[in-house]
């Protein structure tokens, strides 16, 4: 299936590994140029090397999420250096486990709030776009009380709710909105790489709860991330895409 990806730009927050990551590859691998962002310098060189090789513009710059007017200024840049902006899939976060206000600041400040900083600093860009498309990242934990902090939920729920809410605020001006909701992800240094060799009883556990007997990979979630962003999923907007592997029980209605 064409997605009908070629020469449009897109925008990854956390793009650097994981699930952002492998969306960007898969965006670049369509034909799209790429712009990502992360904390780590080096991971952010390694990705836009690799995407250059692969026939298409990349940028990326190294910041904190969490910092509005560096946050504003990357997604300038970004359109400036693509030439445009069409896509936006804001997936970055603090992954917060611990009850403490700290945490839940933290949540605040890097889920929630960089989703919406990066939305209003893109809306510019993508009202100018043939295809706006908005990907949301939330989470499964936003879809019922499990075993993760509860800043986490907590802000994984209510991004599924603005998701929602902007699809019906900018669907007359057809710029599409629509939420990504992963289940556990495993991959090289992940958070669950992490646990299998720190706290390999909450890894069991983890890995116990899913009826598929492991977790996702990063290129299935990526690829659901860059199906919903095209042109390709067209009508598609407001929708909140699980891709957990059965780990969930609850209907989405």
């Amino acid at each position: 299936m064409d997605l009908g990806l070629k020469g449009l730009k897109a925008v990854v927050t956390g793009g650097s590994k994981g699930i952002g990551r492998r969306a960007a590859d898969i965006f670049a691998d369509e034909g799209a140029d790429v712009a990502i962002c992360a904390r780590n310098p080096g991971e952010v060189s390694a990705a836009i090397e690799s995407m250059n090789k692969k026939g298409v513009a990349a940028y990326g710059a190294t910041l904190d999420v969490a910092d509005k007017a560096g946050l504003k200024s990357f997604i300038a840049a970004a359109a400036a250096a693509l030439g445009g902006l069409d896509i936006l899939v804001a997936n970055a976060s603090a992954l917060t486990v611990q009850d403490t206000e700290e945490a839940w600041q933290r949540a605040f400040e890097v889920d929630m709030m960089h989703t919406v900083h990066a939305v209003n600093a893109a809306l510019p860009f993508l009202e100018k776009s043939r295809h706006p498309s908005i990907v949301v990242i939330s989470s499964v934990s936003g879809r019922e009380v499990d075993f993760t902090g509860p800043a986490y939920g907590a802000f994984k729920a209510a991004l599924v709710h603005y998701a929602q809410k902007l699809a019906h605020q900018y669907a007359p001006k057809m710029i599409r909105v629509n939420a990504v909701s992963p289940g556990n992800t495993y991959f090289d240094g992940g958070v669950w790489q992490s646990a299998e060799k720190q706290l390999p009883d909450l890894y069991r556990h983890a890995l116990s709860l899913n009826p598929t007997g492991r977790m996702a990979t990063p290129e299935e979630v990526g690829r659901g991330i860059v199906f919903l962003a095209s042109p390709a999923s067209g009508f598609t907007t407001g929708a909140n895409l699980v891709i957990d592997g059965a780990l969930t029980r609850g209907v989405q209605l």
